[in-house]
């Protein structure tokens, strides 16, 4: 029996197995009894230290949410390097750029070490008990409406006691909020395929038609498709794997497409609809939809020429089976769902659905799958916060200061929520507005399980673990903050934990049956999980819907020119920087563009005919302003962009997040217009218009491919040509 007094289905409810998953867990399989367990940190020193000799432990890359396993390497108690794991079915033994430099997040100078309180226009240190104390005295007598947390994905064991938190104070406001969520494409395929996910089998197609997928840099889950990628080129029966990339701005994926194809901006599903009236395979409501889709009118609204557009239909009809993936250049427009869901049609049209689309499997315990977050959220957020409705707000993972469309008017807001909580590691732009910041222990010295999204080849639960002792005394994980919060409202129900490392190894021995353990001992099992860093399941595998609707698919003509805004602004999402959260570790800020190869600054890409009409040369300091607000880059003159757009890549132009974040480049996130998807009401970021006038000023731009020309010490590096005099219709 359970010394906390409940019985054994609240207890499993508590450590996050309720629901269905109660019937797997069985009976009598552990040793957690009456709280009496004595734990001992896992990360104390150990007498087998060797100076100079490498201990090696696996845990979770928390840089972003793909969910890929790591293993650390660990010299006289300090982490020095990460690699990927191989045990791992989402990464094999892979890690990205952006992985390797959580190192870097940990070792970071600027990370808040101790809670500060704001006390008018200054800020103290305080005891962790002052500010668990006032944290309650603040929440004395406010009601569940009156309070909101907003969070960036969570997901495992800490989404759990978040929850269990957050029923504690009776907050049903919890904002999941993501700057960068695919939740168009979540909607859409819901639609199309009944699941909002489903797998991705790049190297089981012939032909992958991605339009704007970006998925050898940001999209989903990059490190695992590279490797289906490389599988994808060796072949399918013989015949090596094309690409064909349809964008308005060409990303890494495109760069590495056999074809590119400048598509103007938010046409893509007429283009879609094109290609399914040029295949000729539709039938039904279908047919009917994409039968005023000829080619000829298809090729003047998307300014795809009709030689493309019947390459691409050839391939597609002589090599099956296909992959069409749908990426955030799709969703971002007001008729962004319109848009991914003609895409998704071709799926089914093609016969790809079952063959290189799949079901995707999930974990079978439901407190733990993902809260997805989205932009939508950021909006429900917004209007609490201008209608006062909120007297405590608290924030974790999520920098809505800095990532909101400036036309929100987002920090005013903000500032009008009567008491402000900022979990954080660092003071960036929203933990600098809040009333008190609770510091945070990082990725590599703190205790998490994680269920990903994106579940590549079968479900898992990764392990997160410390791999080093703290390096600041005062910090603490986020699991043992809720651990000490929900205690002061429930404290009967988690006497039995000291620690989150003592619920979290509680809650895995509690269902060790059922997670594989089953048989083992306690100590046995729990050695062999952090050993593994992974818990394999077998996992409950969705159902792909088999049928295909074109009913209520309406897609817009393109927009008449306006003439004050001439031009389409599409945010560029880089694989290092994405939303700029990460925008404080040096070596992503060092790390060239792959296709301009600028470093520690911002840019704006604009396509030589348009610059030339302009009078823009590169290295010219251009303002770039929208209905609402501008900010000013230098310009790189780019052939990969449509003529009628420019791009400016997200994640710099910070106020603060530390020395080697504040001051450099711009944030495009201030410009955009607040505009909405039709259906999902997630924020449409291409569809803000802008006009790009010089300033006056002039700089040398600073990348790695030398100086204008592609020159180094006077010798070319390649040698290029310029895309008026490509014919890409005859490539491949």
């Amino acid at each position: 029996m359970i010394d906390s007094g409940l019985d054994r289905r609240d207890f499993l409810k508590v450590l996050g197995w309720g629901g269905a998953a109660v019937a797997l867990s069985g009976c009598g399989n552990t040793s957690v009894e009456d709280g009496k367990e004595t734990v001992v940190s896992y990360v104390e020193a150990a007498d087998y230290v060797i100076p100079g000799i490498g201990v090696y432990y696996n845990s979770t890359c928390a840089q972003c949410d793909a969910g890929c396993s790591i293993n650390g390497r660990v010299r006289e108690g300090r982490v020095l390097k990460l690699e990927g794991n191989p045990a791992s079915m989402i990464n094999h033994g892979k890690i990205c750029g952006l992985g390797q430099a959580g190192v870097q997040h940990h070792y970071n100078p600027d990370r808040v070490r101790e809670p500060m309180l704001r006390k008018g226009d200054k800020v103290e240190t305080i005891t962790w008990d002052k500010a668990y104390a006032l944290i309650a005295e603040k929440l004395n007598g406010v009601k569940g409406e009156e309070i909101a947390f907003v969070s960036g994905g969570v997901s495992g064991h800490l989404k759990v006691l978040l929850g269990n938190y957050l029923a504690s104070i009776g907050c049903k406001d919890h904002f999941v909020y993501e700057a960068l969520a695919p939740a168009v494409l979540r909607a859409a395929n819901k639609k199309a395929y009944g699941v909002e996910m489903p797998r991705f089998n790049i190297n089981k197609a012939k032909v992958v038609l991605s339009f704007g997928a970006d998925f050898l840099g940001s999209w989903v889950s990059p490190v695992h498709f590279s490797q289906q990628y490389a599988r994808f080129r060796k072949g399918v029966d013989g015949q090596r794997g094309v690409l064909i990339q349809v964008e308005s701005k060409m990303t890494l994926t495109g760069a590495n497409a056999d074809r590119w194809v400048n598509v103007r901006p938010g046409t893509e599903g007429i283009l879609a609809l094109g290609i399914i009236n040029e295949l000729g395979m539709a039938s039904g409501d279908i047919a009917a939809a994409v039968k005023g889709y000829d080619r000829v009118r298809v090729s003047k609204e998307t300014g795809v020429p009709v030689g493309q557009i019947d390459k691409i239909a050839a391939l597609l009809k002589l090599r099956s089976p296909s992959l069409v993936l749908a990426g955030s250049a799709v969703e971002g427009y007001a008729h962004g769902s319109q848009n991914a869901a003609a895409i998704n049609l071709l799926n089914h049209v093609l016969g790809n659905v079952g063959k290189t689309i799949e079901a995707s499997v999930s974990v079978p315990f439901p407190q733990m799958a993902p809260a997805k977050g989205n932009t939508a959220a950021l909006k429900s957020l917004n209007d609490g916060l201008a209608a006062g409705k909120y007297k405590v707000l608290f924030s974790y993972a999520a920098n809505p200061v800095f990532t909101a469309p400036g036309a929100l008017k987002f920090r005013d807001n903000f500032a009008k929520a009567g008491f402000r909580v900022a979990f954080a590691h660092y003071l960036d732009e929203t933990a600098l507005q809040a009333d008190l910041v609770l510091p945070l222990d990082s990725a590599l010295e703190d205790w998490n399980t994680q269920v990903p999204e994106y579940m590549a080849e079968g479900a898992q639960i990764n392990i997160q673990q410390p791999l080093m002792e703290k390096l600041h005394a005062n910090t603490r994980g986020m699991g043992d903050i809720l651990l000490a919060l929900v205690k002061q409202r429930r404290a009967e129900e988690y006497k039995s934990f000291d620690d989150y490392y003592a619920y979290l190894r509680a809650a895995m021995l509690q269902n060790k049956g059922a997670l594989g353990g089953s048989g083992t001992d306690d100590d046995t099992f729990w050695n062999d999980t952090l050993t593994k860093g992974i818990v394999r399941l077998a996992g409950s595998a969705g159902v792909l819907s088999g049928k295909a609707s074109a009913a209520g698919l309406t897609l817009p003509a393109p927009s008449a020119a306006d003439a004050q805004y001439p031009l389409h602004l599409i945010p560029g999402v880089s694989a290092s920087l994405r939303d700029g959260r990460h925008t404080n570790q040096p070596w992503l800020q060092e790390s060239p563009d792959p296709l301009t190869t600028i470093v520690w600054d911002s840019w704006v890409e604009i396509h030589p005919k348009k610059a030339a009409e302009l009078g823009i040369s590169e290295g010219d300091i251009v303002e770039v302003a929208s209905k609402n607000v501008s900010i000013k880059a230098q310009a790189y003159l780019f052939p990969g962009i449509h003529p009628d757009a420019i791009s400016v890549p997200l994640g710099r132009g910070h106020e603060a997040l530390g020395r080697y974040a504040k001051g450099y480049g711009a944030n495009p996130f201030q410009i955009l217009d607040a505009v909405f998807d039709q259906e999902t009401g997630e924020l449409a970021m291409h569809e803000t218009r802008v006009k790009v006038s010089k300033t006056g000023q002039r700089v040398v731009v600073v990348k790695d491919e030398g100086a204008a020309g592609g020159k180094q010490m006077g010798r070319k590096i390649a040698v290029s040509v310029s895309t008026d005099e490509v014919d890409l219709s005859k490539e491949v």
